[in-house]
């Protein structure tokens, strides 16, 4: 019996109407479907053929209710040498920032065929939602996809690159060290008032949008608390956040506590 081929594919960044029509169709057909934290369940809930077997395997944390990426490379294969359709679904693209190439290594040594399907990354879609985009003539050239929270030791080259860089910086998985990550583009020479957004929830109906500068980060990150997931995108792009698209209105009960001194910070709340 031929091995089914297995579908890597991309759920977009949370807005359940930012999939693609490949994906959908890879729903309908697929026996298991993996799906990570961050999928919004709402896209499996619509598109998921009804007979198939979901297997929840997100991390989160890497706590007791987190699956190890041994276990889930043993359930794709081996659900696929049982004859099996199977589907391992992530948030946002399935290239960026996930554990994709550990599990294409496993299906090579298992000589099982598999195709990836790309999803709109949160970068690309929270941009969107902030009716900007991520480079712009006279505000950024190209732009720099990061995150920090990886084992690799980010080398002082790395920080007076990003301090000095004309494009826009955009951080996945990284509010924990942003603290660390501001000090280090300051000692490197970054502006002080170099623009800053902090988005929770991107693209979701819970998105919430904190706009602010460089130096003012050690504020915000003491009067407020952040939910997961957030991008942090660090650029002169984010001035141009400045009439909102339809539906995301701004709350200031947060802006209007603070200090007068730093009243230019700003959230904007879905």
């Amino acid at each position: 019996m031929p091995i089914p081929k297995v579908i890597l594919a991309g759920a977009g960044p949370g807005d359940m109407d930012l999939v693609t029509i490949k994906l959908v169709n890879a729903l309908k057909t697929a026996d298991y479907i993996l799906v990570d934290r961050l999928v919004n369940q709402e896209i499996v809930n619509r598109y998921a053929n009804q007979n198939a077997e979901i297997i929840n395997v997100g991390k989160q944390g890497y706590t007791e209710n987190s699956m190890d990426q041994i276990n889930i490379n043993k359930l794709i294969v081996d659900h696929a040498l049982a004859g099996h359709q199977v589907l391992r679904l992530k948030g946002g693209d399935v290239g960026i920032f996930s554990n994709v190439l550990e599990e294409i290594n496993a299906l090579q040594e298992n000589n099982i065929t598999y195709e990836i399907i790309p999803g709109i990354t949160a970068a690309s879609g929270i941009a969107a939602s902030l009716g900007i985009p991520l480079t712009g003539r006279d505000y950024a050239s190209g732009v720099e996809i990061i995150s920090l929270a990886t084992h690799l030791i980010i080398s002082e080259l790395d920080y007076s690159h990003w301090a000095n860089s004309k494009n826009t910086l955009v951080f996945y998985m990284s509010l924990a060290p942003l603290k660390n990550l501001v000090q280090k583009l300051l000692q490197f020479g970054a502006d002080k008032n170099k623009p800053v957004a902090i988005i929770e929830q991107g693209t979701t109906p819970f998105q919430r949008v904190t706009k602010t500068y460089l130096e003012q980060i050690d504020i915000v990150l003491e009067k407020q608390v952040f939910v997961s997931p957030t991008l942090i995108i660090i650029g002169d792009i984010v001035n141009r956040i400045q009439n909102l698209p339809p539906g995301i209105n701004i709350n200031d009960s947060f802006f209007n506590s603070l200090d007068p001194k730093t009243k230019n910070i700003k959230i904007h709340a879905a």
